[in-house]
């Protein structure tokens, strides 16, 4: 009977009138993550850069040289740029303008149309009618034909017409917009993420002005802070700003702009003094950080041409070491931009390439750029090769190094580190490792922990510096050896050979608890430098977590009741709350006992947990060798810059 029931129940909940169309934008606003990626700080900063995209599209096609972002104290934003201007006229098919087609129709754009637009970023016309459906209020402003036309918006709907409200002699477009807090969980525009990507776009079209206005801080004269980004040499440019806090191997950067096959190739590449390959590249201005069929003719080009020239040149005669393509790539930095009119990417991301013809578009234009380089400079070619041979030297030590460590691990029944408080719990997602920093913290963590799922690995004092340690001294450090163990990681995949293997990874929450005092700040920044670069692949799936110990204990003299504060502003408010109170300042986790630790800092309902990501790769990598390297100038600068944020215990 209670069958029957239900399946009387299910006909009447799901019939026809169960189907939803979603007309229109209303699609956008039911699943805006689908075309923004998130709803959070990404997603939010993404409606800038459809509307800036835009703007760059106008440029790449000549029209545009001039773009100005605009971030109004009330967090709205404005991008104005002196482009041809969005038409306006009647379109015949939708009978409204264009205008208001562009800004409420889905897939609408001069993108299809290969007569407007030789190459462009956005190519499903999704872009700025996306942002209108996503923001509260939006005006657009036409400056077209002599006259200046605008329309207003709010959440994808048109709120008034098409008005003419003057003449101008300008051409170009504004955009104001105000992000539907409703929607998205955090609406205050961060300053720095925009300038990073404004920078970025400076960079990859040589010649226009990019201008970033921030109404919210004002200067000594009460003028707002501005930032103005214009690269005359383009990627040259980029490679020596990614390169400012390294050592330089060879002093110039070898650099072309070609066209090959129709495809528009621009790179950019030097080599400095650290061991690591740092190579960042883009499809119209989008960053591919999968790579792709660009990357893959880059790599191609690049092994090619150096092994015929270090063969010829009779630099190889005495090595006994093979040199495979990843020694080529040790030290170098190296940015691609291609433009390509139909960009087939693998996934809606956008995050590899897939067009097949790229590949051999830019290895003919690496190797080309590359043999006259080396021809015109054999002094910075020796030199190269020298480092060459060097990591093919030091990779075999590594490989042998490696080996050891994973001839160790748990999985090849070479049993876990000594140190290691194991978890019972068997299935990896459900369990939790703490590095803790010393013995004694973590002995405390041990007594405290939940047994079930948490794991316990002390590491003792400061673990080995990898930006200024060749790779074998990396796998020779026992603490690195220890954390390679206990995870169940292996180095080399069926794609990547030096990719992390995460296919057995024993906890998928790796947290990093470390005093709140500078010593512990500096054990944190090790421990990710280390993960940043040798176990990137665990930052990037969300494995890696910061614990965040409280800073005081605040005792009521008059009662028994105690609160814990995290910063100075919950310490004063407690205090005033409490009034006679005694405050207690943790400057270690030795100085908690057990149960105290785990109420504030690993019991799940309780403790907070910082998320390690990452945002812009470039950025992370330039200061990581900023902060870790040798070079000391660029980390005294930032000190000097960031001390105002500093608080220090007296």
């Amino acid at each position: 009977m209670s069958e029957e029931l239900f399946d009387q129940a299910s006909e009447k909940e799901y019939s026809a009138s169960s189907i939803q169309v979603l007309e229109g934008l209303e699609a956008v606003r039911k699943r805006p993550a689908m075309y923004i990626g998130d709803i959070g700080e990404k997603g939010l900063h993404h409606l800038v850069y459809e509307v800036v995209d835009n703007s760059i599209d106008e440029a790449l096609a000549g029209y545009c040289d001039n773009i100005k972002v605009i971030i109004h104290e009330d967090n709205s934003i404005e991008v104005q740029d002196n482009g041809r201007g969005i038409p306006v006229d009647l379109h015949e098919k939708e009978g409204k303008s264009a205008l208001e087609v562009v800004l409420t129709v889905l897939h609408a754009g001069g993108k299809f149309d290969k007569g407007s637009y030789k190459v462009s970023g956005g190519l499903h016309g999704v872009g700025v009618s996306c942002v209108n459906a996503l923001s509260t209020y939006l005006k657009a402003i036409v400056y077209r034909e002599g006259k200046i036309y605008t329309e207003e918006f709010s959440r994808g709907i048109p709120t008034t017409d098409l008005q003419i409200i003057g003449t101008t002699d300008r051409t170009g477009t504004t955009i104001i917009f105000k992000p539907d807090d409703s929607i998205f969980s955090v609406t205050e525009y961060q300053t720095k993420i925009l300038s990073n990507r404004l920078r970025e776009l400076a960079f990859l079209n040589a010649g226009i002005t990019l201008s970033l206005i921030d109404e919210r801080e004002r200067d000594a004269e009460g003028k707002p802070l501005t930032e103005v980004y214009y690269s005359q040499e383009g990627l040259k440019e980029f490679a020596r700003y990614i390169d400012r806090s390294k050592e330089h191997l060879i002093q110039d950067v070898i650099h072309i702009v070609t066209e090959k096959q129709g495809i528009p190739v621009e790179v950019a590449m030097t080599y400095n003094t650290s061991y690591n390959e740092n190579i960042y590249s883009y499809v119209n201005n989008i960053n591919t950080i999968e790579g792709g069929t660009h990357l893959a003719g880059f790599r191609r080009g690049l092994t090619r041409t150096l092994k015929k020239y270090a063969t010829d040149s009779k630099l190889l005669d005495k090595v006994k070491v093979e040199i495979t393509g990843d020694d080529f790539r040790e030290g170098l930095t190296a940015v691609i931009s291609v433009k390509v009119a139909e960009p087939q990417f693998e996934g809606q991301t956008k995050t590899k390439l897939g067009n097949r013809e790229v590949t051999s578009a830019v290895s003919q234009a690496v190797g080309q750029m590359l043999e006259d380089y080396l021809e015109e400079n054999p002094n910075d070619a020796k030199t190269i090769v020298e480092k060459v041979i060097l990591a093919a030297q030091a990779r075999q030590a590594a490989r042998k190094a490696r080996e050891m460590v994973q001839r160790k691990s748990v999985m090849s029944g070479g049993g876990l580190p000594g140190k290691l408080a194991d978890c019972s719990e068997e299935d990896p997602t459900k369990c939790e490792l703490f590095l803790v920093e010393g013995d004694s913290a973590g002995g405390t963590a041990k007594q405290g922990r939940n047994k079930d799922n948490q794991a316990i690995l002390p590491l003792r004092g400061k673990i080995l510096n990898v930006e200024k340690a060749m790779q074998h001294k990396v796998f020779d450090s026992d603490e690195i050896k220890n954390i390679y163990t206990a995870l169940g990681v292996t180095v080399g995949t069926e794609e990547d050979a030096k990719a992390l293997n995460l296919s057995k990874l024993r906890y998928h929450k790796v947290i990093i608890m470390c005093d709140a005092d500078v010593d512990g700040s500096h054990i944190t920044t090790l421990i990710l430098t280390f993960f940043f670069r040798y176990m990137r692949e665990l930052i990037e799936n969300g494995h890696v977590y910061i614990a965040t110990p409280p800073l005081y204990l605040v005792k009521s003299k008059s009662s028994k009741r105690e609160e814990y504060a995290w910063n100075d502003k919950q310490r004063d408010a407690l205090s005033a709350e409490m009034g006679n109170v005694t405050i207690q300042r943790y400057k270690g986790l030795g100085e908690m006992n057990d149960h105290q630790l785990w109420d504030t800092t690993m019991n799940p309902q309780h403790r907070t947990l910082r998320q390690v990501t990452i945002d812009n790769a470039t950025e992370a990598d330039r200061v990581f060798s900023m902060l870790m390297g040798d070079e000391v100038p660029p980390r005294r600068e930032f000190i000097e810059k960031n001390a105002k944020y500093a608080k220090i215990d007296a």
